[in-house]
């Protein structure tokens, strides 16, 4: 094809179109004019190849190749592109395809096409690739979890085709049960699986399933057994179609969980005609539930008198109290027999004791048993009078042995400790709320432990 001679400014539009670089140099390959096409090579510094051999311009392994061009000097028979690392400004390195072509007085024109749209390609395929086989070795797992579960199953299970109804999978329950180790039951109609009379009731089932999507549940004969059992199937969608999972479970497995709401409503009858006022709660101490003992020991008519309030609300000590249990229902550990007071709903002030546990099913809660104590010491009362000897018996027999100020100085120190002691071992030994139940500040129970010589040495002087 023969081309009349082109003016210069078309001469560089052809080159813009077929090149995204342009360089002109003499016989021994120094960049004499550089012509640049797209923005994305302004980080290779182009401009500044002028008066460099061309040589120095790409990496190491690339020498090689811009030799073999210059060396060709664009010789038709060996005219061909070639892969060209160029060093970046910005650490990185540029690809560029280049051909050489002869010019007049022996100069050579370079012709550079920019690789980073097809490199980005690459890499982009490279991820999908692996994006894939992830993909793959993860539905991989999924089978074999699912294979595992569908063959170690106990029940007897049917993957059953929508369309056909015919068995497309079995696992080892489902041939046991039918001895059908030996024979094809893969591919034969589920209906055969049952006796005739309960092939009906399986269509049907299975009309159900397939129209409403829930699991549908009826009762069958199988093949050769004389139990009844009960069928379940559950409808999904694989490959374009409909599914069914079919399992068969015996009728007394279905029938043992339907005792639980029997024993719950025993447990449940049991509780609200508890001799002791019963309170349950959440985890935050907000009253969920209460007996007719509770309500009475409370002073209230109605359970929605305290339902929806929380329990440190009727406690006497209100926080204290309240931490104080709930730090041990916290750490799993049941309290009992915590002695305390609430407030009844006239206002006036009960002695009680608290024994609470933990329930951790269906979801957290406290149980709080109240033990009205006016109640229990009225009726041991008589018995008490007769055992017990006076209190102060011991104290009158040190009149006259002692002064009276060391007998009463003694008396206190002595009810002091108990106090702080049994303070202590109520909040297990968190001297904060002790010090807070005591009606102490917390220097003064530091001081009264180091002058009962209940604090450790080491202790001591840290509180010191």
């Amino acid at each position: 094809m023969k081309l009349p001679s082109l003016d210069p400014s078309t001469f560089s539009k052809l080159l813009g179109v077929v090149s995204d670089l342009t360089l002109v140099m003499d016989p021994q390959g120094v960049v004499e004019d550089v012509s640049v096409g797209r923005d994305s090579l302004s980080a290779l510094g182009c401009q500044n190849w002028i008066g460099r051999n061309w040589l120095d311009t790409v990496t190491v392994e690339s020498r090689v190749k811009i030799q073999d061009l210059l060396q060709s000097r664009g010789a038709t028979e060996g005219m061909r592109w070639r892969h060209v690392n160029h060093a970046s400004t910005l650490g990185n390195e540029v690809a560029l395809q280049y051909v050489v072509l002869p010019l007049e007085g022996g100069k050579l024109l370079a012709l550079g096409r920019d690789l980073e749209s097809l490199a980005e390609l690459q890499r982009r395929l490279v991820e999908t690739q692996q994006s894939m086989e992830r993909d793959y070795l993860r539905l991989r797992h999924i089978e074999a979890r699912y294979r595992v579960l569908f063959d170690t199953s106990s029940e007897a299970v049917f993957m059953v085709d929508g369309s056909t109804q015919r068995v497309l999978e079995a696992n080892v329950g489902a041939q046991a049960l039918l001895k059908d180790a030996g024979k094809r039951l893969v591919g034969r109609d589920v209906r055969e699986c049952f006796d005739a009379d309960s092939q009906g009731e399986v269509q049907s089932l299975l009309r159900t399933a397939l129209a409403t999507g829930r699991i549908e549940m009826c009762s069958a004969r199988v093949a050769g057994l004389a139990a009844t059992w009960t069928v379940s199937a559950t409808v999904f969608r694989q490959e374009g179609g409909a599914q069914f999972l079919v399992r068969l479970v015996t009728r007394e497995s279905m029938l043992a969980p339907r005792q639980e709401p029997g024993s719950s409503a025993a447990l449940s009858e049991a509780m609200e005609r508890f001799p002791d006022g019963w309170l349950l709660t959440d985890t935050s101490g907000v009253i969920k539930s209460v007996n007719e003992e509770g309500m009475a020991l409370l002073g209230l008519t109605a359970s929605s008198q305290v339902v929806g309030q929380n329990m440190e609300r009727w406690l006497l000590r209100g926080a204290v109290d309240w931490g104080v249990l709930n730090t041990s229902l916290r750490q799993q550990l049941p309290v009992r027999n915590f002695a305390t007071e609430v407030r009844t709903l006239s206002g006036m002030t009960l002695p009680v004791e608290v024994s609470a546990v933990c329930l951790a099913r269906p979801e957290p809660m406290y149980a709080f048993f109240v033990r009205d104590m006016d109640r229990r010491l009225q009726g041991g009362a008589s018995s008490a009078s007769q055992s017990q000897a006076n209190p102060f018996a011991e104290l009158s027999q040190l009149v006259g042995r002692r002064p009276i100020k060391d007998i009463v100085g003694e008396t206190v120190d002595t009810i002091e400790r108990m106090c702080i002691e049994a303070a202590l071992e109520l909040t297990h030994n968190n001297r904060a709320s002790a010090a807070e139940m005591l009606g102490l500040s917390r220097q003064s129970l530091y001081v009264k432990l180091r002058r009962f010589g209940m604090v450790a040495e080491s202790e001591s002087e840290s509180l010191g």
